[in-house]
């Protein structure tokens, strides 16, 4: 499996993104850190590299207008079939909305990386069984 992991826009937060990535790393995935990516960029490295994931991290605010911008390029350049995960500050409000625009799934501040793991491995979200 490859993941695509990435900052969103011009955030200058790092610290969620690289525990994504090492905890994607310690289960097996290959991971391509791409550090600040703007959807554009984003998507044409996908296009490149053929991931079986796309995980960005966003703290700033701007998932609001750069999720679903991504999303929809995902779209149009025929990538719907790779999820996409968004990490960060997200208000719980706002989720739904992102779901919505086609993201797989949202992990917010205080979540495992236990459950990230679990929605990699098995393509879903943590059953209450998993928790066990």
């Amino acid at each position: 499996m490859k993941a695509l992991v990435a900052i969103l826009g011009l955030d200058s937060h790092w610290r969620g993104s690289v525990m994504a990535a090492t905890a994607l790393r310690g289960a097996g995935v290959e991971v391509l850190y791409l550090g600040n990516q703007f959807p554009e960029q984003l998507v044409a490295t996908a296009l490149e590299e053929d991931p079986d994931l796309i995980a960005v991290s966003t703290l700033s605010g701007s998932h609001g207008t750069l999720v679903p911008e991504l999303m929809r390029l995902i779209r149009e350049r025929g990538l719907e079939h790779v999820p996409v995960i968004v990490g960060g500050t997200i208000p719980p409000q706002d989720v739904p909305a992102l779901c919505a625009a086609g993201v797989a799934e949202v992990f917010g501040p205080g979540r495992p990386l236990d459950d990230l793991i679990t929605f990699v491995s098995r393509g879903r979200k943590p059953s209450p069984e998993d928790a066990g």
